[in-house]
């Protein structure tokens, strides 16, 4: 066996004993955002991007693949002192990196504001005063965002993005924050909503793991190699078309 390929297989088996250290590949699904994952109809079964670059890991590990599923990206992040899964995909953020480590980002994402049609939010610009509030799923990357840069609107907390949704539907919030293409998606379901523009931040959605699992950094060296050749291959922007979400844009891929 030639060099080249003996350090291969070692990289293999030190990023297998970090990221599968069960034998299996545990990835956190978000259900919540479904630009990244959604379930099918007709099967019941997880599918979409992230679901896809799980099984694709799981493969270029030799091991099985669980997906392990939530309904807001805030439940992933709170779940991570359970141990429950070995790798997740979420947003980069600030207050999440003390505890997990992240890849580049391999798709961006606009979070924008919905409001109702009567409402005088003209602009992103409009929502930050005194007595407006704001909707967004608890934990979310958009909550950290406007958490941090809002001075004056009050932040009402729900579950999930879509009971947020709800509540600015039915008159009890004055604006919902959110992923674009669901706010777009929510708005074309129902009368009298509008979607505000422009967009208030860009989410970086990337490939974590916890801090704790990879103190040698084994493990997030395999996975921004591995997330950098799928943008690079056409994998990610292929997933993303076949999963209807051909608007998403792709991260531009980085040297490593």
């Amino acid at each position: 066996m030639r060099s080249a390929e003996i350090d291969a297989t070692a990289s293999v088996e030190a990023a297998r004993q970090v990221l599968a250290p069960s034998g299996v590949l545990r990835a956190a699904i978000n259900l919540g955002n479904s630009v990244l994952a959604q379930r099918d109809p007709t099967t019941g079964k997880v599918c979409g991007v992230s679901a896809e670059l799980s099984e694709a890991l799981g493969r270029r590990l030799g091991v099985d693949v669980q997906l392990v599923e939530f309904t807001a990206a805030g439940k992933v992040v709170h779940a991570l002192g359970q141990r429950l899964w070995d790798i997740a995909f979420l947003a980069i953020d600030p207050e999440r990196s003390a505890d997990l480590i992240f890849t580049p980002p391999y798709v961006l994402i606009e979070g924008v504001y919905l409001v109702r049609d009567e409402s005088p939010v003209a602009t992103s610009s409009d929502v930050d005063h005194d007595g407006v509030s704001v909707g967004a799923g608890a934990g979310s990357a958009y909550d950290l965002f406007l958490t941090r840069t809002l001075r004056h609107a009050r932040i009402e907390r729900s579950p999930t993005a879509i009971e947020s949704l709800d509540l600015l539907a039915n008159g009890t919030l004055d604006v919902a924050a959110g992923v674009r293409q669901v706010i777009e998606r929510y708005a074309r379901q129902r009368s009298a909503l509008r979607v505000v523009e422009p967009s208030f931040m860009v989410i970086r959605q990337a490939l974590a793991l916890p801090r704790r699992a990879d103190p040698d950094g084994a493990g997030i060296h395999y996975l921004t190699r591995f997330i950098e050749a799928m943008k690079r291959d056409g994998v990610i922007s292929e997933s993303l078309a076949r999963n209807g979400e051909a608007d998403v844009a792709v991260a531009a891929p980085q040297d490593v």
